[in-house]
Parts: C-alpha cells; structure tokens; sequence
C-alpha cells in the first residue's frame, strides 16, 4: 500500500529533487528555484509548508532534531522557506538563530555526513546567513573541508558555495551586518553601507 511521505520528507523531495538520496548533484531545474525564485515560488512554498514553517518558528518540531534528514528538513523551513515566505520582512530571519543551534549541535554530532552534497551544503547554510563572525569563520571552513572531501563530480558546485561563503564573511567583517536587510529590520543604513547597496546586487536576504 502507498504511504504519502512523512512532512519532513516532502520538505527534502521538494527542495532536493525527487531523487534527493542520490549522491549526484540535483539537477537544473531543481537547483534553479534555491536561488533563483520568485513570486510564484513564494506562494508555492507558503502554500504547501506555510504551516510547518510557523510550527518550526514555535519550536513545535522538536522531534524533527533526532535525525539527520529530518533535521535538514527543520533547518530548511526556519533558514529557506522563512525567507520565501516572509520576503522583506523581518520574520524571514526569525528562524536564524535555531537554525545555527541546529546546525552547530549536529556538526557535533556528525549528522549531515550521511546526507547528499547538496543536503549537506544546505546543513550549513544557515552558518553563511550569520550575522556573527565567529560563526561565519566556522561556514567558511566548513565549506572549505566540505569541498576538500567533494568528488569531482560535484566540486564545481561545492566551491561556488565556498565562494558565496567567503563572500559572506567579508561582508560581515567589513560591517558587522548584512546591509541588505537593514531595511526589513529598520536599521538604518550608515553612508558606508548606502555605497554598498549602491555597488552589489549579490546577496538576497
């Protein structure tokens, strides 16, 4: 008989492709919709978990921590889909914080080593979005061992992620913040940062 997934793991089907447990790279139009979304990706992902990621914001999933896909699939709603859902707003990052406390402790726990490379670069994802720069240090060295153990098949994709996590780290060395949400949080940009939002379109939220 038929069983429809378990939540966390249509969250894991959605985000990584149907072949998800595959240790190839998802393919081109799974990978699109992580970085290259829209309106009508919002209200998919709003649509379709807008429930589990206020369950995940009220610390309802708890027993989502034990394992290591379910737990990607907790980090994915309070680090990802918050920031489709909430876009703009300051509730997109209401999720950062548990979500570096999930990563952190799984690290501990060496739980994103049985997941696929793209899980595993979402596993940490959440490291990149610190506005912490101890923790940014950790993302970059951690995507540094991540693309040190890559196979050839996906290292291309792992050192752009490397890259992207340098890139963070520069920004929060460079400010302490990132500018780009100053504005859902109502901080006010200083004039160094003015110039910069001026400069760069890189960085989403």
């Amino acid at each position: 008989m038929f069983e429809p997934p378990r939540p966390w793991e249509d969250i894991l089907d959605f985000w990584l492709g149907p072949e998800r447990d595959s240790r190839a790279w998802p393919d081109q139009a799974t990978a699109k919709r992580w970085f290259r979304g829209g309106p009508a990706l919002d209200a998919e992902i709003g649509e379709r978990f807008g429930e589990l990621v206020d369950a995940a914001l009220g610390n309802d999933l708890v027993a989502w921590e034990s394992g290591p896909e379910a737990r990607l699939a907790l980090i994915l709603l309070l680090d990802q889909f918050t920031r489709h859902i909430h876009r703009g707003k300051a509730r997109a990052f209401a999720g950062d914080h548990r979500a570096q406390t999930l990563v952190q402790e799984g690290l501990a726990l060496n739980l994103d080593a049985s997941l696929p490379w793209a899980g595993r670069v979402f596993f940490l994802m959440p490291l990149m979005h610190a506005e912490d720069e101890g923790l940014q240090d950790r993302s970059v060295a951690c995507f540094e061992r991540l693309h040190e153990q890559a196979p050839p098949a996906v290292a291309d994709q792992i050192a752009d992620n490397l890259n992207h996590a340098r890139q963070h780290r520069e920004t929060i060395q460079r400010f302490g913040r990132f500018p780009h949400r100053n504005k859902a949080l109502g901080r006010r940009n200083t004039a160094e940062e003015e110039a910069f939002l001026r400069e760069s379109s890189s960085f989403g939220q």
